[in-house]
């Protein structure tokens, strides 16, 4: 905190938090005063695997950073100890923030038919440029105008790759049964695009009801092994309409292959 970079146009000034990658902080841009949000990923003792995965995460985001549900990227400034992410400030937080302390969305339909296809169309937009972000969770959703717009972020995990052996990729709330390996039988690998699509499902639950809908979804799990069971049992454990249980279970489909796609999702 105090330190200046890219020729001391932005000063950091308060950490905003840290990640598995890095740290984020508060900058100001010395000149407009403008607030940014500025990501540190360090390459201190870094082999060139781990050098290459931070430029992936740039160069995806930068790929994508145009849509209006994408976090804008302002800026990367690169010095020898350290790679910064100039990102726009999002002053209210994220989803996960606005879902358990903000006042949320429950029973505001529209709201949250709004914030979804909002996701949905930033996924989509991915999607179609051959990207699967594989780590979708609230905390990686940015909420602007009083919880009105949202905006995807943190490419952290985002690939280019349509099938994966990069198993247990994301949060496990929010992964589905193929991308921890498979529910009954080892897989070898697993479709990412389908992965994206599970995790959009958890986020409806938690948009429509302000909870997960299990720990994980693994046969060790009670309330997905009951679900494995009754596909209707979500209806009785949570407040949810007929037409959004309808929609869950074509995104909790556990063949990928039969699983909703972001086009008929829409």
């Amino acid at each position: 905190i105090g330190t200046c970079i890219d020729d001391n146009n932005y000063e950091l000034i308060d950490l905003l938090g840290l990640g598995a990658y890095g740290a984020i902080y508060l900058a100001r841009h010395t000149l407009t005063q403008k607030m940014y949000a500025v990501k540190c990923l360090s390459k201190v003792g870094l082999n060139e695997r781990q050098l290459e995965f931070q430029l992936r995460e740039i160069r995806l985001h930068a790929q994508v950073a145009v849509h209006p549900n994408v976090a804008s990227l302002e800026k990367i400034v690169d010095t020898s100890d350290c790679l910064y992410i100039v990102l726009e400030y999002c002053r209210e937080g994220d989803l996960f923030y606005t879902i358990t302390e903000g006042r949320g969305y429950i029973n505001d339909h529209q709201a949250i038919k709004s914030v979804f296809l909002q996701i949905i169309d930033a996924v989509s937009y991915l999607h179609a440029k051959g990207i699967a972000h594989r780590d979708l969770k609230p905390e990686n959703i940015l909420v602007f105008d009083g919880g009105v717009k949202v905006k995807i972020a943190d490419f952290g995990l985002a690939t280019t790759e349509a099938i994966s052996t990069d198993f247990g990729c994301g949060s496990t709330f929010y992964f589905s049964p193929e991308c921890q390996g498979g529910l009954y039988k080892k897989l070898r690998a697993y479709s990412t695009k389908p992965n994206d699509i599970w995790s959009l499902g958890v986020i409806l639950i938690n948009l429509v009801c302000g909870r997960n809908p299990w720990k994980q979804a693994n046969v060790e799990d009670e309330t997905f092994n009951a679900y494995l069971r009754n596909p209707d049992f979500l209806m009785s454990i949570l407040p949810i309409s007929n037409q959004i249980n309808t929609l869950l279970k074509r995104i909790f489909c556990v063949d990928p292959s039969k699983r909703i796609d972001i086009q008929e999702l829409r």
